[in-house]
């Protein structure tokens, strides 16, 4: 019922857009009416999106929020200031050549009105990259009533005004994370929330211009094996795809943001990165519609290298979609812990910001090998109840 539902709704515009032929008279048989889908951005949304979906690019997430890119620099012995995130961003949008491997950069509000350490603003560092401003736009996790202690993102309250003064500041895509835990259920009101809020977000973010990324991530938190982790991604993605089509989402104007179809952090059984791509191949053949321009996956606490080598092996034969990154810590972890905080450290750290990135360059071409790959970049990453 629910894929009926959804081959007939997935363009049908706002009841405000509708066009309706007149009523004939009774003698004459019955007009139908006609739905056409309207929208000023159309085009440039779907332009930005195959932009991003490159080949051998993809997304660079550096929208931590304050309070997470301070646990960040406290881990290299840093105050959380103002000067210090800025250096640190800075160093990120200015690393030469980093536009080779990624398309875009996903900001926190602050980094998008921000300037650099040499006063450019870092919408215009990344322009003359190549690498297209992104914005974080939901406003965090907070605990959902009536469920199994789960969590919903807030943030629609305002969205539209938002997404309209970022396009202005020249961002063209937008990122939502809500999450899902299995340990706690998953129960039918938490997917249900997840689902809807991120359909409301994405028909917000198209109608003002922006690319809308729809992330509902599964944590890897639990025991629990691949298998499992399949089952309620199915669930998931059924339920984001049908809110999407109910809220008259454009899927050629939208880029998904999913998780790896892994075991639990805590299961005792891993699997391969074989497994991985075997599992997480078979979940987007099943869930997600061709029209879909790219799948822009996230390490959700992996490691560096087992996020490369897992998205490797999902692009060693064709698929209908761009399947590539949108890693945070898999791309910077190490780079962080170059540059410690110093100055002198800054071209260090980016050359080893640019070994991650073309590793996952390679990764999506399918030509990745894992040779040469440093201890430290071999170490999980994994946090329970990891928030932004």
């Amino acid at each position: 019922m629910a894929s009926a539902t959804l081959l007939k709704s997935s363009f049908l515009p706002k009841r405000s857009e509708w066009v309706t032929a007149a009523r004939p008279a009774a003698s004459q048989p019955m007009a139908v009416s006609f739905t056409v889908r309207a929208g000023a951005y159309s085009d440039e949304l779907v332009k930005t999106a195959k932009s991003i979906a490159s080949p051998g690019r993809g997304i660079l997430a550096m929208d931590e929020s304050n309070a997470t890119c301070g646990k960040r620099l406290a881990s290299i012995g840093l105050e959380n200031t103002e000067a210090n995130r800025q250096a640190y961003r800075t160093l990120l949008v200015s690393a030469p050549g980093l536009g080779q491997y990624v398309s875009g950069a996903i900001l926190f509000e602050e980094t998008l009105y921000q300037s650099t350490v040499d006063g450019k603003k870092m919408v215009d560092v990344l322009n003359e990259q190549n690498i297209m401003p992104g914005i974080k736009v939901d406003k965090g996790l907070v605990p959902l009533t009536g469920s199994n202690d789960e969590s919903w993102c807030q943030g629609l309250d305002g969205l539209a005004s938002r997404c309209a003064a970022y396009y202005q500041q020249g961002a063209r895509f937008a990122k939502w994370r809500t999450v899902v835990s299995i340990p706690n259920g998953p129960t039918a009101l938490a997917v249900k929330e997840a689902a809807w809020g991120l359909a409301r977000y994405a028909a917000i973010a198209q109608d003002n211009g922006l690319v809308p990324i729809v992330e509902p991530e599964i944590l890897l938190d639990g025991e629990h094996g691949i298998d499992r982790t399949f089952e309620v991604a199915q669930k998931v993605w059924a339920e984001v795809f049908f809110y999407m089509a109910e809220n008259n989402v454009m899927y050629e104007g939208i880029l998904l943001k999913p998780s790896m179809v892994t075991p639990g952090a805590e299961c005792k059984e891993r699997a391969t990165p074989e497994q991985v791509a075997e599992y997480t191949l078979k979940l987007l053949h099943r869930r997600i519609p061709p029209a879909v321009p790219g799948i822009m996956f996230l390490s959700g606490g992996q490691s560096e290298v087992e996020a490369t080598l897992n998205l490797n092996a999902m692009n060693q034969s064709p698929n209908p979609w761009h399947v590539s990154f949108s890693y945070a810590r898999a791309l910077q972890n190490t780079c962080l812990k170059t540059w410690g905080g110093r100055p002198e450290n800054v071209k260090a750290a980016q050359d080893t910001l640019l070994v991650r990135a073309k590793a996952n360059s390679l990764a999506q071409l399918g030509k990745y090998t894992g040779e040469g790959e440093s201890a430290e970049a071999k170490e999980g990453m994994y946090v329970k109840n990891y928030s932004y």
